[in-house]
């Protein structure tokens, strides 16, 4: 059933909203917050294995054979479709922060297909006899604000009853078929560039346990309501050869696929990773999400780690899951500085070149303090 009853404004009021004066902690109705509620990388893989190959029209640029961002329809020549969805449990205590994290990591994907959103449906479970319905409606307004500066509308959407809070968006985009960028398509020699520090895992376990500071919840804010506004440009340069966005597998499980998808390998500098502020010292308070472990038990046998040189805290950086994480990018050398320099255009001070693509069987090698 198709509804469009997902606007603040037609939600009707709560008789009991105005009579609770305890504050409403959405976390505490999640038992995973953000992407590190996603299924592992290895029980999706065995989920899909054994799912029956449905119909694939030639039109059918990008479907779930790599396990790509977003589908992508081509329309006509000098068009093509990109469809995604996203949603999940609350990673944080405020509504309207909530929205805003839910809808701009759904339209991440759009971005790292290359393409440019066009507009969105609401995805809505909501415990209606736990939460004020002015609490749900903060966290629709937060998702509305993020399309509104993606210049989109939230044209519809579904709602439902569910036990714990869940919120997000069916999201559909445009791109030219050329223009498509896949996870797919890196090539020996390409340089990695990541878009975002990382880091947000260990913030959303650290807020969990009541230890946040106030400056660090600002910098997880504005890292993962950022949008991957990049992705539109970086399509249109023939030298970006495949681009993914980093999100709850974490860095490695999202490299580990590019590896797969495009038939190569990879190395990673350790020390060149952008880290967003104080983010490994909460780690090292035992700030880490089990996400993370189920991420290295289902990826870890495609990455060499050695262990002289790296301990759990190391790992647990590589496997952290990003909610609304930065755009990860295989590029020709020679386009690297076009690359950085879009990026920083559009606010991305923490993009950096991390490692490269080499030839050999998907593998993930990290090395440690070759940075410059």
């Amino acid at each position: 059933m198709h509804r469009k009853k997902t606007r603040p404004s037609e939600l009707p009021a709560a008789e009991s909203e105005s009579e609770s004066t305890e504050p409403v902690r959405l976390t505490q109705f999640s038992h995973g917050g953000g992407c590190g509620c996603k299924i592992a990388p290895g029980v999706l893989e065995q989920m899909l294995a054994r799912t029956a190959p449905g119909l694939a029209p030639k039109q059918l640029l990008v479907g779930i054979e790599t396990s790509d961002d977003a589908a992508v329809y081509q329309i006509n020549s000098e068009q093509a479709l990109v469809a995604t969805t996203d949603f999940f449990m609350p990673i944080v205590d405020d509504p309207f922060d909530f929205g805003c994290i839910a809808a701009t990591n759904a339209l991440s994907d759009v971005y790292a297909m290359g393409g440019v959103p066009l507009l969105a449906l609401a995805v809505v479970g909501m415990p209606v006899n736990k939460l004020p319905l002015q609490t749900i409606k903060r966290i629709l307004e937060g998702g509305e604000s993020i399309c509104a500066k993606a210049r989109i509308p939230i044209a519809g959407g579904h709602t439902i009853d569910s036990v714990e809070p869940i919120y997000g968006l069916v999201a559909i985009g445009l791109v030219h078929p050329d223009n498509v960028k896949r996870n797919a398509g890196a090539r020996p020699g390409d340089k990695l560039i990541l878009g975002k520090g990382l880091g947000v895992g260990f913030f959303s376990a650290a807020l969990k346990k009541g230890i946040l500071s106030a400056p660090c919840y600002t910098s997880m804010i504005a890292s993962t309501t950022q949008l991957n506004t990049p992705g539109r440009a970086l399509a249109c340069l023939a030298g970006v050869h495949a681009m993914t966005d980093v999100t709850g597998f974490g860095l490695l499980g999202h490299l580990v696929e590019i590896c797969k998808a495009s038939r190569v390998s990879a190395e990673i500098d350790f020390a060149a990773l952008p880290v967003l502020p104080n983010a490994l010292d909460y780690a090292a308070k035992g700030c880490i999400t089990g996400a993370s472990e189920r991420n290295w038990a289902s990826y870890g046998e495609h990455v060499t780690l050695p262990k002289k040189q790296f301990g759990d805290l190391e790992r647990a950086l590589l496997t952290d899951p990003q909610t609304s994480g930065g755009l990860l990018v295989s590029c020709a050398p020679e386009v690297v500085t076009e690359v950085l320099a879009i990026f920083l255009q559009e606010g991305f001070d923490r993009a950096a070149v991390i490692g490269g693509i080499s030839e050999g069987k998907p593998q993930v090698t990290v090395v440690k303090g070759k940075a410059e």
